[in-house]
């Protein structure tokens, strides 16, 4: 025992002295404080620091049949590379991303989010940092912050340690939730652009950069910058874009009756296991790997750890971060209309009924995912 905390014992063991200081939290607060006010908008009442969040839903008076959709996530291992960076600000938008693009996979609109921030010692700057990224990401999503949790952990996590953890509820009218029942064949896959790795897959990766001695401060050519500069690359927050497609394109001639029939957000099992659970039951999307050309850093991550292509396709999202399924006749104007909100997208596959005939042996087709009995994904050719 140190003379130091000898000292403290003998004057009495205080909060401060176990570890946790009350006033770094506080100073927290203040930092973060007009980041978190400006997501809010006319429906959330009240300012920041309460013990919980309001969020006015008078609007739902006007829904027919309002339903609410609720997810929760984290960040997992990437948080591991931002500590090692000491870069704190761009954390956030893989927290929102995580979870407001699972709301909007239904049709919902994310109204409102929380976070959880859990640590080693409370470094008010840090914590700020960290929740500044998350209200600029749920700006992007259109999502208010309504309140957070900031926990100092000493003795459990290290001094520099944190993990983080968020919840959203959103809300879609029962007669435009997207889904598996609406999803027909002759329905039109479209692949939107992911930013990077998101934030699925860092155990995979962390353990092929180790074994291969690369440092994160190393340049490299292929990714025109470090390396740590690319794995802390933020995800793609796609709701906005999601919603926008929805409500641009609500209703055609199709048996399911609207023109966007689905979203699937790629994230752990990669694509193939995703788009699976959200086809119904005897369809299968048949997706063109040519479609699309594998971004540098999966190919780094392959070659670098001499990844087989099957363990890499149901591990990371390589290269494409979300997914519609629409009718035919929109598919064109829908790529369009992505591609004018600034998110590469492209026509990447096409649903059918899944005959005998389609082969269903190996890695290439994958039928049912995480719990969900539902269709069948098949991937056919070789990367561009």
């Amino acid at each position: 025992m140190t003379s130091a905390s000898t000292a403290a014992e003998n004057s009495g063991i205080t909060y401060a002295s176990a570890g946790v200081d009350v006033e770094a939290g506080d100073r927290a607060v203040e930092l973060m404080k007009d980041a978190v006010k400006a997501t809010h908008n006319s429906s959330v009442i009240g300012g920041v620091g309460g013990f919980a969040g309001l969020y006015d839903v008078s609007r739902l008076l006007t829904y027919k049949k309002p339903l609410l959709a609720t997810s929760t996530d984290g960040v997992g291992t990437k948080v591991a590379i931002a500590q090692a960076m000491d870069i704190h600000d761009t954390i956030g938008f893989d927290l929102v991303g995580m979870v407001v693009d699972d709301i909007v996979v239904v049709g919902a609109e994310p109204l409102y989010m929380t976070d959880y921030i859990a640590c080693g010692k409370v470094v008010p700057e840090r914590i700020a940092g960290i929740v500044r990224g998350i209200a600029a990401a749920c700006s992007v999503a259109g999502t208010a912050l309504v309140g957070g949790e900031t926990a100092e952990h000493p003795g459990l996590l290290g001094e520099h340690e944190y993990d983080v953890a968020g919840a959203a509820t959103g809300v879609v009218e029962a007669d435009s939730l997207l889904g598996p029942d609406r999803v027909r064949a002759g329905d039109v896959v479209i692949g939107m652009a992911s930013s990077g790795l998101h934030s699925n897959g860092y155990s995979l990766v962390r353990r092929v950069i180790n074994h291969a001695g690369w440092a994160l401060d190393r340049q490299v050519s292929e990714l025109g910058r470090t390396l740590g500069e690319e794995l802390l690359e933020p995800t793609r927050v796609y709701a906005a874009d999601c919603l926008d497609l929805a409500r641009t394109f609500p209703v055609d001639g199709s048996a399911a009756g609207r023109a966007v029939h689905g979203f699937s957000h790629v994230t752990g099992g990669g694509l193939a296991a995703n788009l699976a659970r959200v086809l119904p039951q005897g369809l299968v999307a048949t997706v063109d790997r040519a479609t699309w050309e594998l971004p540098a850093i999966f190919k780094l991550v392959s070659e670098l750890g001499n990844v087989p292509l099957a363990d890499l396709e149901r591990t990371l999202n390589l290269g494409v971060g979300m997914v519609a399924i629409v009718s035919p006749q929109a598919a064109d104007a829908a790529v369009a209309r992505l591609n004018e909100r600034g998110l590469p997208s492209w026509i990447m596959g096409t649903v059918a009924e899944d005959s005998d005939s389609i082969s269903k042996a190996g890695p290439d087709y994958v039928q049912g995912a995480k719990g969900v009995d539902g269709g069948a994904v098949r991937l056919v050719n070789a990367y561009a």
